[in-house]
């Protein structure tokens, strides 16, 4: 079992290689400011998307999230 920090960082190493650094980061920061069950979104996920598509369908999720919080 790894650790931790090992979790984090070939998750860092994982994200970095398929959305590069910046994408990464703000990948990251979207977690992190919003309230985000990623478990209930990765099982409506269909698993033989892109990760561009994974990503536009979390974006989009985002944004529906603001538009109703406002």
């Amino acid at each position: 079992m790894m650790t931790d920090t090992e979790i984090r960082a070939k998750g860092a190493q994982v994200l970095a290689q398929y959305l590069g650094d910046i994408e990464m980061e703000r990948f990251i920061a979207l977690i992190q400011r919003e309230a985000f069950d990623y478990t209930q979104w990765r099982q409506s996920m269909d698993t033989d998307e892109s990760i561009e598509d994974i990503s536009r369908k979390a974006m989009e999720l985002r944004r529906q999230r603001t538009d109703a919080a406002s």
